[in-house]
């Protein structure tokens, strides 16, 4: 569900699943990687442009095939392998920017937070909504305080609260709002921008700055593999499914 498109000096990965708005499944997340390896090895490319087809960017991971998972096991390899895919997108040695409209929920929003720039138009709208559905955001625990103090992530985590682009701005979660629409161009001029800078200045600046980031990794893994297994998952998983309200009973 990822098309990469190299347009010289930039690399264009397109979230393509629109008639599920971009609902990450389990394979995505390898498809991200892969494509990040793929393109910080092509020499043509400078810049990585991440972006949704469709209505939005991304709502986040696929929520019934959550209910798919298998034992603590299978779960924890899930959860590794989505940790996986967003570090990876951090570590990666050539700029990153996420062009955003629409929803970027969840995951959408976790993939914005490990992207270098982040651009939204004004349709744009960011929540960590996880607890609705008995979970916790496993990227977001580890790498949204970079971009927000300890209060803000707690309401964004604790709430679920659904962000417009200025308010994102203002938590520290966007670089710049543009017109419903300019995303993707603003994103190019901000590609074109960096991609005339020298590259190797451009990887030791975000190797330094991301040194360290990831030490809650395994945390993080533990922390939502065991909520996966809970009672309180089933019964979100099944809420979302039944479109009705969940009933938890915190076990």
């Amino acid at each position: 569900m990822l098309r990469s498109e190299v347009r010289e000096p930039v690399a264009w990965l397109t979230i393509d699943r629109p008639d599920k708005l971009n609902a990450m499944t389990r394979e995505f997340f390898a498809e991200l990687a892969e494509a990040i390896e793929r393109t910080e090895a092509d020499e043509r490319v400078r810049v990585i442009v991440i972006h949704g087809a469709g209505r939005c960017f991304s709502v986040g991971g696929d929520i019934v095939a959550f209910g798919d998972l298998g034992g603590v096991d299978d779960r924890r390899a899930y959860v590794r392998e989505a940790l996986w895919s967003f570090r990876r997108v951090e570590e990666c040695t050539k700029p990153t920017i996420a062009a955003v409209h629409g929803h970027a929920l969840g995951g959408g929003c976790e993939l914005t937070l490990v992207c270098d720039l982040v651009v939204a138009d004004e349709t744009a709208r960011f929540a960590l909504p996880e607890s609705s559905v008995g979970l916790a955001p496993g990227p977001g625990l580890v790498r949204a305080g970079a971009h927000v103090g300890l209060h803000a992530l707690k309401y964004l985590i604790l709430t679920g609260a659904v962000l417009d682009p200025h308010e994102a701005r203002a938590m520290g979660l966007v670089n710049e709002v543009v017109p419903e629409g300019d995303h993707l161009a603003r994103a190019g001029e901000l590609a074109e921008t960096m991609a005339a800078r020298a590259p190797l200045a451009l990887a030791a600046a975000k190797a330094f700055l991301t040194a360290g980031a990831w030490e809650r990794y395994q945390h993080a893994v533990d922390t939502v593999a065991m909520l996966q297994g809970s009672g309180d998952v089933a019964e979100g998983i099944a809420a979302f499914g039944e479109r009705r309200s969940p009933a938890f009973t915190g076990r």
